[in-house]
Formats: C-alpha cells, structure tokens, sequence
C-alpha cells in the first residue's frame, strides 16, 4: 500500500511485521511506511500484567497496532496491540489486503498507460486515493459507475486504462451506466407523448435493476440503469430506450439512442 506520507498519525491503525522482540517490548517494521519502524512496549502488549512478551508476539509476526504517539523529529512511533480490538485487527487486515491488491492493479494501469508508477502515482494516483479515502475504493467506484473519473474531474487517456483494470478485476454488487435517447413528437399534445414514451421507459422488470429518466433538455433524456453487472445493465439500458421509441413512433414522432453521455 502507497503512502504519500512518511508517518502515521497518531489513532490510526497500522500493519506491521514484527522485527524482534526484546523483554522490554517488540520492534515492528511498518508495512505501509516502508523504512519506518514502531516500537510496542512492554505494556502496550496486552491487557494485564505480562511477564515474557514473546508469549503474545514472536517474530515475523504480523500485527495490527494502534499509533499512540509519533515524534517525527526523532524518528519513534510508539505503538499499542492492546489497544486494537478483535473487530478492528479483522477490518484493517481485510483492508490493507485490498490495498496490496490495488497497488498491483494501479502497476497495471501504470504499464498500460506507458507510465512508470512512481510517476503514476504523482500525476493522479494519490489524487485518487485521497479523493475516494483509499485506491482500492477508488477502483470500486470506477468498476461500480462507468462515469466516475469523468464526473470526479479526472482526466487523460489513463483513465481508459483504469477504467478497464477496475471492470476486470473488481467484483461488485452492481454496476450503473447511462445512455441518450432524442425523442421528437410533431402532435400538439406531444408532453403527454413523452410523459407516455418515459414512464414505459423507467419500467423494470427486474427487482434488482434500477431505471432512472432524467431531463437534460428537450428533446434530450438521460436513461441511467443501475444493474448487477454490465451484461445485465446494458441490455436493459437498451430495453429502455426502445421502449420509448416505439411508444413515440406509434404516435407519429420519432426518437434515437446513443450509448454513453451526450453534449447538452
């Protein structure tokens, strides 16, 4: 996991592999801090009187600690096992597992892109990670809405890489795309036409896939679908759009899909 900083801050969670273990305490190599060390003394350990604290860590070990305290000047991050409890050891593992998997997934994008990943990194990957709280959610949000780096303000031909990495790579509970329909009506009732033309539209007969119709100026409409995946997703998006032209087209009118966003 890349960390833009070079220490931790004092209450947060880190991994760690313990380096050596002495009577008076524990040598802890950073994982995300690579170069950086923390120290748990002895009564940092674990609750209670302990007498050989390699009966509760050993080396190699690794660990989740809590920073108690970071004097930077010096070089010292003093930090507590004790203080971690068994939900909060679960979520950071589970985390810092998901943030080795994105750092291996942003050196793809990086390769693709032409980019050495230091450079990557600098350019937008830390812009990212800040931007969604880490890179892995980041490569959630983008598996999970085709228009996420786009509506974020990102941009460059990376993010056709990044777009593709997160879409292979990432599993998710769903996924949301949008597409354009122009529909036009000569009848002089023609807003009960397209009242008729979108309600058909914004039908779904799946209970687990969302159709949404949003106005973005006549005779423009935006048909976003919210889907398990892009399969189901883009035939539905589909279904919808036909579904308001060919209640358009039997009133006299006509209409046109185009797949993504569209100028205003």
């Amino acid at each position: 996991m890349v960390k833009k900083s070079k220490f931790p801050e004092e209450g947060e969670l880190v991994v760690g592999t313990v380096k050596d273990v002495k009577g008076f305490g524990a040598f802890v190599n950073l994982d995300e801090y690579p170069g950086r060390e923390g120290f748990i003394h002895i009564a940092e350990v674990a609750a209670g009187w302990v007498k050989y604290v390699r009966d509760h860590v050993r080396e190699n070990q690794k660990v989740v600690c809590k920073v108690v305290q970071v004097d930077q000047g010096r070089g010292h991050v003093d930090l507590s096992l004790k203080r971690v409890n068994d939900h909060q050891r679960r979520e950071k593992i589970n985390e810092w597992k998901n943030e080795q998997k994105a750092d291996k997934l942003f050196e793809i994008v990086a390769q693709r892109a032409s980019v050495p990943v230091e450079q990557a990194w600098e350019k937008y990957g830390f812009s990212l990670a800040e931007k969604f709280g880490s890179m892995y959610r980041a490569f959630e949000a983008a598996a999970m809405n085709e228009d996420m780096l786009v509506e974020e303000g990102f941009e460059g031909p990376w993010t056709t890489h990044y777009m593709e990495v997160a879409r292979e790579n990432i599993a998710i509970p769903f996924v949301v795309i949008k597409g354009f329909v122009q529909l036009e009506t000569p009848n002089p009732d023609g807003i009960e036409d397209l009242k008729a033309a979108l309600e058909k539209a914004g039908e779904s007969e799946f209970e687990d896939v969302e159709i949404a119709i949003q106005y973005v100026g006549a005779p423009r409409y935006r048909i976003r679908v919210k889907a398990p995946d892009y399969k189901v997703a883009e035939e539905q998006l589909r279904e919808a759009a036909d579904r308001a032209i060919k209640i358009i087209a039997k009133r006299g009118g006509k209409g046109e899909f185009q797949r993504g966003e569209a100028e205003a």
